[in-house]
């Protein structure tokens, strides 16, 4: 099955019930994107989980070298790796049972996509993030 876009509908419906987004890639780094989008998603009261091997702790939280080894469920897996090392990234989420798979805006794979979609996952591609959650849901989450 060949990869399509959600609809914003469905967009603010995954983020209005989630609450713990793991971000692999993110920088430890203030001055990159990956810093600046968990930042800002942060402020808007998701938990954020940094999945980064080469660093202790980001924005507050204690930092996992793995998805595998976050102890706690995670609903959103976002991804800022490049293309090619998505793959991996989607069979890890789908092992911890994430409800979605997130690749950043710039950031498509197929084969990561369709790693996630047959195992039940929700797939968002080359979309940000903090951008979708700014336009659809403006006033912060409501909490469920």
């Amino acid at each position: 099955m060949a990869y399509a876009h959600p609809s914003r509908e469905q967009l603010k419906e995954l983020l209005e019930r989630s609450n713990t987004i793991a971000v692999v890639g993110l920088s430890d780094k203030p001055d990159r994107t990956s810093y600046m989008v968990s930042q800002a998603m942060q402020a808007k009261g998701y938990r954020i989980i940094p999945v980064n091997p080469n660093a202790e702790t980001i924005l507050g939280e204690k930092s996992y070298a793995t998805l595998r080894d976050i102890p706690e469920p995670v609903d959103i897996v976002n991804v800022f790796r490049r293309s090619e090392h998505t793959p991996p990234v989607a069979e890890e989420a789908v092992a911890i049972g994430a409800k979605a798979l997130w690749l950043q805006l710039g950031i498509a794979n197929e084969e990561a996509a369709a790693t996630a979609q047959d195992n039940g996952l929700f797939v968002v591609m080359d979309r940000c993030i903090k951008v979708e959650d700014s336009i659809l849901l403006p006033h912060g989450k409501t909490k469920k």
